[in-house]
């Protein structure tokens, strides 16, 4: 497919997902307070491109897409990527000519704490394919390559030099938790969905304060920060407005999240995601986890609260006809199929 002949194949089976929602991407990287899930959705209309995730446990017959990573005019400005035909994606096609626009959003360029400095800084001597001192610089996909001194996207061209609204050179790393139990009744019985028969999964859904598109609570991973730690904070943050709570509700919202998030989880997806601020220099990049409460005993004693980004946060009956922000969607019927969960009331083809 378009957009792989310039990544070896394991690094492709390991990065590339199919796509699935043309709603915005995740906003842009700020401050804790703001860069949960970013900007305005009108900035950010048909992000993250339909694509379908990589299925941990199978990534076989995996395709690739890299077509919101080419989308113009860039999130939040004016400017224009460089055309890049679908047959000169790839990095191993010879392209002399080859002209991409250079463009750093100013927000970037003002140094924020979360944005590294500008790659000719004589101050900045960043140590990519590794960990580099508190900022992950390692790639979900693998090794990616580095030239004249800049890191490339690992799936190929965009058309777009620089880091555009993205505060790191290379990848830059997110986290969604998926927070599930299963629907039940008055009598807490499980139930079933009346065509299908299997049970109807819910999960912790916010409604963005932004732009109104229900999505799964989670943001970008702080500097030092580990994944397991970022979905925790995340979930609280968003589900459970921990950010307000006094020192002693919040100890006793961590005693009792401790259980859910300590047991066993999935992992439905790690790696690049096709993203509208995607550049040749930066990418976005995620891992979105199943938290799963079976007998619903500990949700059920954690009173959801929207915080930080969400305006309000809910339990959402999960099927085909609930559409979400980003690529969510898909990470959700991944899940739903993990758990042999109802989905879909006419079952189609696989992709």
């Amino acid at each position: 497919a378009a957009g792989v002949s310039g990544v070896p194949r394991a690094v492709a089976v390991l990065s590339f997902a199919v796509a699935l929602s043309a709603q915005p991407a995740r906003g842009l990287l700020r401050p804790r307070s703001a860069h949960r899930h970013g900007g305005p959705c009108n900035l950010f209309a048909n992000c993250w491109s339909h694509l379908c995730p990589v299925n941990m446990f199978n990534s076989s017959s995996v395709k690739s897409s890299h077509s919101k990573s080419l989308t113009s005019p860039y999130p939040g400005s004016h400017v224009e990527r460089s055309l890049v035909p679908e047959d000169k994606v790839g990095w191993l096609t010879e392209w002399k000519d080859y002209s991409p626009v250079e463009y750093t959003a100013g927000s970037v360029l003002a140094g924020p704490n979360w944005a590294d400095p500008q790659i000719n800084d004589k101050s900045f001597s960043p140590k990519f394919n590794e960990r580099d001192g508190e900022v992950e610089r390692k790639s979900l996909s693998g090794l990616y390559v580095v030239e004249n001194g800049r890191p490339r996207n690992p799936v190929g061209r965009t058309g777009l030099t620089g880091r555009g609204l993205l505060g790191r050179w290379g990848p830059n790393h997110a986290a969604d938790p998926v927070v599930t139990r299963w629907k039940r009744d008055g009598s807490g019985n499980k139930v079933a969905h009346p065509l299908t028969g299997k049970n109807i999964l819910q999960f912790v859904a916010i409604k963005r304060r932004d732009c109104g598109e229900w999505a799964i609570p989670g943001g970008m991973v702080d500097p030092g920060e580990k994944i397991s730690a970022t979905l925790k904070r995340e979930f609280e943050e968003e589900a459970l407005n921990s950010l307000e709570k006094s020192p002693e509700e919040k100890a006793e919202l961590e005693k009792q999240l401790q259980k859910l998030f300590s047991q066993e989880h999935f992992v439905v997806y790690r790696g690049y995601v096709d993203d509208p601020r995607n550049t040749d220099n930066a990418w976005m990049e995620t891992e979105a986890v199943n938290y799963h409460d079976e007998t619903g005993e500990t949700m059920d004693n954690l009173p959801l609260e929207a915080g930080d980004d969400a305006g309000v946060v809910k339990w959402v009956d999960i099927s085909e006809k609930i559409k979400l922000y980003a690529s969510h969607s898909y990470f959700i019927k991944l899940v739903t199929e993990k758990r042999g969960a109802h989905w879909s009331e006419d079952p189609g083809p696989e992709c």
